[in-house]
């Protein structure tokens, strides 16, 4: 969450003239309304089940770019196709930079109504790392430009590329 997947994303995108598909913005125009909106009419298990079913059909895709949520690798069934379908980058992001970077943004739901978001974020973080964790790799976000960690997803794919 607030890694900067979408804008890194769109650069990588770019960079290798793929197309670029966020799964938010996938959901939310197959649902016909947004995020927040979602959590608040279907909770997260009805945002997740859309979420998985945006995921299998972007695995599909090829010459394509998928940002997804943050929270979409933390099912198992997600996170296999995910590393069978290409190369899974995790961009690596602190509690505090996503308190930040989500600051008074309501389209974070899982961060928006909390009380203490640094606290609501390392929590987030803590239950997800083991599943970022077998990404096939990982760079890092913090004070870094997004063209500096586009291009460094850039050379990690191709270095995973056979």
């Amino acid at each position: 969450m607030a890694s900067g997947k979408s804008t890194v994303g769109r650069l990588l995108a770019a960079q290798l003239g793929w197309d670029f598909r966020d799964l938010d913005q996938v959901i939310e125009t197959t649902a016909g309304r947004s995020v927040p909106e979602i959590f608040a009419a279907e909770g997260e298990a009805g945002f997740r089940q859309r979420e998985a079913q945006a995921l299998r059909q972007a695995a599909t895709l090829r010459r394509t770019v998928i940002a997804t949520g943050g929270g979409a690798a933390c099912r198992e069934e997600n996170l296999n196709l995910m590393l069978a379908s290409g190369p899974v980058v995790a961009l690596a992001v602190t509690p505090d930079e996503v308190a930040r970077r989500a600051a008074g943004r309501p389209d974070r739901p899982l961060l928006s109504g909390a009380a203490d978001p640094r606290a609501a974020a390392a929590a987030l973080l803590a239950v997800r790392e083991p599943f970022y964790a077998r990404a096939h790799a990982r760079v890092e976000t913090q004070d870094r430009a997004p063209a500096e960690v586009a291009a460094d997803v850039l050379r990690v794919i191709e270095a995973l590329s056979p």
